[in-house]
């Protein structure tokens, strides 16, 4: 037998063991049995998960230098008292005690005050005081100024600040303003007048209110005619009994 032919054997016996079958004709393999069978012609529901994509996750203080030092200068400021660096470096997970740029960044901000003494850190508030005595004067001391005070800068510098202008409010020493939304204070004012009965200042009934206010609405507004002589004689309006007299006139 020649080379080809031996060849041409070899070829059609490796075509008869050869298995034909397309890949696309397998029937598809059997998937394994879940809870819930999608009827047919249904796409399958994804499963939900309760995962929010508009809020970032917290990843703490970060390594920027600038976020680091507020994380530590705010903790600081709501801490209300001196602290250690290596405290503050703990509490704020921040790298306070061993990064040179970021403790130079720390030093050098305003409103941080540095004690060699105790080598402690504190924060520097607008207002020095830690009771009601101390705070009506300070009270006192802006109103003196021409303004009052916002609560709010009151509060960061003692947090009992708030509860303190409420018992002073009910002591008629000082006069507040409220937010409309929720009636929070908002502003805080010396009150110079202290409600004596000899000296004035104190609250008006709701009763002597109405009194006056359905009097105000009982009065009629004279013509133009009438109302130079309603002026004069001053009788038929209870609340003109002076008449007005010109700057320089006797």
């Amino acid at each position: 037998m020649s080379k080809v032919a031996q060849d041409a054997a070899a070829f059609k016996s490796v075509l008869q063991r050869q298995d034909y079958t397309s890949w696309h004709s397998q029937p598809p393999p059997i998937e394994k049995a879940s809870d819930e069978i999608a009827p047919s012609g249904s796409k399958k529901k994804r499963p939900k998960f309760n995962i929010v994509y508009s809020q970032p996750a917290d990843t703490g203080t970060g390594t920027n230098v600038n976020t680091q030092l507020v994380y530590a200068v705010n903790h600081l400021k709501s801490t209300h008292n001196p602290m250690r660096l290596q405290d503050l470096a703990i509490l704020t997970s921040t790298p306070l005690d061993t990064d040179h740029v970021l403790l130079e960044k720390f030093k050098t901000y305003d409103r941080v005050v540095w004690d060699p003494k105790t080598d402690l850190y504190s924060y520097k508030h607008d207002f020095d005081f830690r009771n009601k005595a101390a705070l009506l004067t300070e009270i006192q001391r802006q109103t003196h100024r021409g303004g009052g005070i916002p609560v709010r800068a009151l509060k960061e510098s003692w947090k009992e600040a708030p509860a303190a202008i409420e018992e002073l409010k009910a002591e008629g020493e000082v006069l507040v303003t409220r937010t409309t939304k929720d009636g929070q204070l908002k502003m805080v004012f010396w009150n110079p007048v202290k409600p004596t009965e000899e000296s004035g200042g104190m609250l008006v009934e709701q009763a002597a209110i109405h009194q006056f206010l359905d009097l105000w609405h009982e009065l009629k507004a004279p013509n133009n005619v009438d109302l130079s002589e309603q002026l004069s004689s001053g009788k038929s309006n209870p609340f003109l009994k002076y008449r007005p007299v010109p700057i320089g006139c006797p």
